[in-house]
């Protein structure tokens, strides 16, 4: 080969794949490629993933020590069917398979259909008829102009209507009672709306949305009953007042220019345009595909998936609907599937790809899956959450637990757009994952959830590094009970450290930025930066033995620091932090000691020990820049009666010196 052609060679090719220790073969794929070819050279590319797939079986067969890399040119790859990988698809530490982008191309799997034939009709409405919508094959609960969401139509046009009433139960009720009808203020739905079985009622309450076909309206009674119930009471949160909640999907609330409706009886799809665009011009785009890949392994066989990347690709448009009975009342809106599953797998990575405009989660690691990687990820305007990571509990085997997983660098945003109690990344039953240097923004629940259990008792979660994150503007109003990072039930070895989160934002309670719910155990938050939260930058339900150290926690609108219950034990140990706030309460909630023994050491008389401290705190700064000490009160004591109780006796009230703290610059001279 001349000098030339080496130099052209090394300019133009993918690159060589990572880890792999000895030949490399390549395969070249095009959207004007032909599934016919062998994919050994641009000219002969292959056309689809699903053909590639092939080829690279077939390669493995033939060159098992030989590394693969299938290089995409860009463009879109229309996918009708989920393509699922499994153990004889796998590569080797040594002869790993990459599947990635072509040098500067960007290439695009849709799992979305084109909407053509339009009409234009009155009042600049248009028409598309949808035979397969009128057969019952296809319904869609998104639509995309030219790659932006459309929203449904729905009622009221903007804000929220409200329960007027409780038949099944109201605030009275525990509120985890299950709910199948509420009354409803005058006019606010309407029996003669158009098709009304496709319309739902959707009710934001404590930390789910509710999604509820109607079945009946009693006009007299002004009562709407559904076609299943949902698992809450329908009260605003705690309080007497009537949830809120709009009807989607209804034909007499298409009035503003970029609402759609589906009429899935006459197999119409209605849309009014925005200014400018035509049915000649403006891309219409409406998900079908349910998921795009699936690795299938056998964790408890031995039989893996693994060795496998995925570089630069990008999916959009997966399309899913709630199954009858299902009113997604999972908390996290854990039971939206995602358009990526893997189950038993190992080593597989996803770097610099982009999950946009899903009707789902976008990535779920199932039982028995390990060493996956899922870095400089883009994941954007997503009906659920981004990435959920689970696996057997402390009940399973064994070889069906997940952990040592790394989710880095990604960029999360837009995320629960139809269901908003979705968590931007949610860690289950799973142990020893690193979540680092991700950033988060605009979803309407939790940034990163961390456990599964509720209390005490035996969890997997544990040893997890949540670290450097930046999560902001999430909660938004809508929901509440949430926060920046979350965590749940026993987790001994699990780190909060270094995250930066701000504007966190509940409908009524919540919108904390570090919430330790139920059983939080044995972490360890230190060198976070937390501020402008609705409620406390730092929130504990109940824990034990939490240390909480070397934090800067300010500017929560009505409190810095909450407890909700006092327990037997210690819960939290809270030192060499600062807290800076100039509105609301420094502390909220119960902040009183107890007596209870526990054992201490065999040695005792009795081996117990008596003890009244549940939390110790020292060593911290306090200031607010509008309050002399004197006046400063820790819950309902003074400071000379909280440091009789033995708090803070070595914390200080002084001026930390902020730069701009209003403006979230925490640096100091």
């Amino acid at each position: 080969m001349s000098l030339l052609l080496l130099l052209a060679a090394l300019l133009f090719s993918p690159g060589p794949a990572r880890a792999a220790d000895g030949p490399t073969v390549r395969l070249y794929v095009a959207p004007s490629g032909d599934d016919r070819a062998d994919g050994r050279s641009p000219r002969r590319a292959l056309r689809t993933l699903a053909r590639a797939q092939e080829a690279v079986r077939a390669l493995r067969r033939e060159r098992p020590e030989a590394a693969v890399v299938v290089a995409f040119r860009g463009g879109v790859y229309p996918v009708a069917e989920p393509l699922v990988f499994r153990p004889e698809d796998s590569g080797t530490a040594a002869a790993p398979v990459r599947y990635e982008a072509y040098p500067g191309e960007t290439p695009i799997f849709s799992g979305g259909r084109r909407i053509t034939g339009w009409k234009a009709g009155p009042g600049g409405l248009w028409t598309a008829d949808l035979p397969e919508v009128r057969a019952g094959a296809w319904k869609f609960r998104q639509l995309y102009a030219d790659g932006v969401r459309r929203r449904r139509s729905r009622l009221p046009d903007a804000g929220f209507y409200r329960v007027a009433g409780f038949p099944d139960g109201g605030r009275e009720a525990h509120y985890h009672t299950d709910s199948g009808r509420f009354e409803y203020a005058p006019g606010d739905i309407n029996p003669g709306w158009k098709n009304l079985d496709d319309a739902e009622v959707i009710v934001y309450h404590f930390w789910t949305d509710s999604h509820l076909p109607i079945a009946a309206i009693d006009t007299a009674a002004r009562i709407v009953s559904f076609k299943h119930k949902a698992g809450k009471v329908f009260t605003d949160d705690f309080t007497p007042q009537g949830a809120r909640y709009v009807v989607d999907n209804v034909f007499e609330g298409l009035n503003e220019p970029g609402e759609w409706y589906l009429d899935r009886k006459a197999g119409v799809l209605y849309y009014l345009p925005m200014p400018g665009e035509t049915p000649e011009t403006t891309e219409i785009v409406a998900p079908a595909l349910p998921e795009f890949l699936r690795f299938e392994g056998d964790p408890a066989g031995r039989a893996y998936t693994e060795h496998l990347a995925f570089v630069g690709l990008s999916f959009l448009y997966t399309n899913w609907d709630l199954p009858p009975g299902d009113s997604n009342d999972r908390q996290g809106s854990a039971g939206v599937p995602a358009a990526v599953t893997l189950r038993g797998s190992r080593h597989v990575r996803f770097e610099g790809c982009a999950f946009r405009n899903l009707g789902t989660f976008a990535v779920e690691v199932g039982e028995g899956s390990a060493y996956l990687d899922f870095s400089a990820n883009t994941f954007a305007y997503l009906a659920a959450g981004a990435l959920r990571i689970g696996g057997g509990d402390e009940a399973a085997p064994p070889l069906l637990r997940t952990g040592y997983n790394r989710i880095a660098d990604n960029t999360i945003h837009h995320y629960g757009e139809v269901f908003p109690s979705a968590v931007g990344i949610l860690l289950t039953h799973t142990f020893g994952n690193t979540v680092a240097h991700n950033h988060i923004h605009h979803g309407y629940y939790t940034g990163i959830s961390v456990g599964w259990e509720w209390g005490y008792q035996r969890s997997i979660s544990r040893d997890n590094l949540i670290a450097y994150n930046h999560i902001h503007d999430i909660g938004q109003g809508l929901l509440s009970d949430m926060g920046g990072i979350y965590t749940l039930g026993v987790s001994p070895g699990t780190v909060l450290r270094g995250n930066l989160i701000h504007h966190i934002d509940a409908n009524h309670y919540g919108g904390w930025g570090i919430y330790n719910d139920e059983g939080s155990t044995h972490l360890l938050i230190e060198d976070n930066v937390v501020h402008h939260t609705k409620y406390a930058p730092y929130n504990i339900h109940f824990a034990r033995e939490i240390t909480v150290r070397n934090n800067i926690f300010a500017l929560g609108a009505i409190d810095q620091l909450s407890r909700s219950r006092v327990e037997p034990h210690q819960s939290l140990y809270f030192e060499n932090n600062i807290v800076y706030w100039k509105e609301g309460d420094l502390l909220r909630g119960d902040w009183k000691d107890k007596e209870y023994t526990f054992y201490f050491h065999p040695k005792n008389a009795s081996g117990t020990r008596a003890e009244t401290a549940t939390f110790t705190m020292d060593w911290n700064l306090y200031f607010n820049p509008t309050l002399d000490s004197a006046a400063v009160r820790f819950g309902e004591e003074t400071p000379a009666q909280w440091h009789a109780r033995g708090k803070d006796r070595h914390s200080v009230y002084a001026d930390p010196l902020f730069r701009d703290p209003e403006a979230g610059d925490f640096e100091m001279p």
